[in-house]
């Protein structure tokens, strides 16, 4: 699974290039695979039962494999919605912390476009990565947290409590994506997912173009991050994160209903995260543009 920051290009839980669930190449291995299950086995899978002449085995033995415990997944190596929540609750708890104290250190704007850089440096690599790492995650979120650290700094000076402002926006747009997408008002589909992808590839590149502008013209560039056009494009870069929330529950059902492996966990949780990231980010800007109104 690949992160669902639009800056990087997103995949599924399968490693063959295709999202789980979305138009998977079928594979061998029984009914799983015909569905489109990306982690159907190559290899038909074989007879539990077939463990010699089953007419041979004395009463005993039969009772025995019959009230033999079910597996459980963490036995299997599969993936639980219990490790995705323990494994975002590290990756977000380690992103506040670093925030935090970077906050407390009062570090420059200049450290913070330092640490911003090399978090994105961290996400580029782990995302064409074809395992998660753990530790290239968790750096990932340092660097991460200390860039939002002096960021909300720079804004709470300006606008007072914009941060805790824009934490609660966030709260509310991942839980109002939550209820939408378990009681299928949201339904992440190929359409859903190519349109949402197409619109963030135009809005990352307009406020590319706007940051171009304001770098050699001065003042906002374009004007697409003030006034009333940075409200509407506040909003849409709230509504962009929101749909890359969608996209990641989805990967993230489809991955534990499909049997990802364990350390699919971690892609979960680094998708979450950059999701939640980004919220914030159009939150805060959102807000600042408002209060300027």
């Amino acid at each position: 699974m690949r992160s669902s920051n639009p800056v990087f290009s997103r995949r599924g839980f399968g490693r063959d290039g295709g999202s789980a669930g979305f138009g998977a190449a079928p594979q061998a291995g029984g009914p799983a695979a015909a569905q489109g299950n990306p982690y159907a086995q190559t290899q038909p899978p074989t007879n539990p039962y077939a463990l010699g002449d089953q007419h041979n085995l004395t009463p005993e033995q039969m009772q025995q494999m019959y009230g033999a415990p079910p597996v459980a997944p963490l036995q299997t190596g599969r993936m639980t919605m219990d490790d995705v929540v323990m494994r975002t609750g590290i990756t977000l708890g380690t992103v506040i912390v670093a925030a935090a104290a970077a906050w407390a250190a009062q570090l420059p704007m200049g450290a913070g476009f330092a640490a911003a850089l090399v978090a994105m440096v961290l996400g580029f690599v782990q995302s064409f990565r074809q395992k998660a790492s753990p530790a290239l995650i968790l750096a990932y979120a340092v660097f991460e947290g200390v860039f939002l650290g002096v960021i909300s700094q720079a804004f709470n000076e300006r606008w007072s409590g914009i941060p805790m402002q824009a934490v609660l926006g966030t709260m509310a747009v991942s839980v109002g994506v939550l209820v939408a997408y378990k009681t299928r008002l949201i339904r992440v589909d190929q359409r859903f997912m190519r349109f949402v992808m197409a619109a963030a590839i135009g809005f990352v590149l307009l406020m590319a173009v706007n940051l171009l502008f304001a770098a050699f013209g001065g003042g906002d560039g374009l004007g697409f991050r003030s006034g009333g056009l940075g409200v509407v494009f506040g909003i849409v870069g709230v509504l962009l994160g929101a749909a890359f929330l969608a996209m990641d529950f989805k990967q993230i059902e489809d991955g534990v209903r499909y049997g990802a492996p364990r350390e699919e966990s971690w892609m979960a949780a680094f998708g979450l995260t950059l999701s939640l990231v980004w919220i914030y980010l159009e939150m805060l800007r959102l807000i600042a543009i408002l209060r300027e109104l």
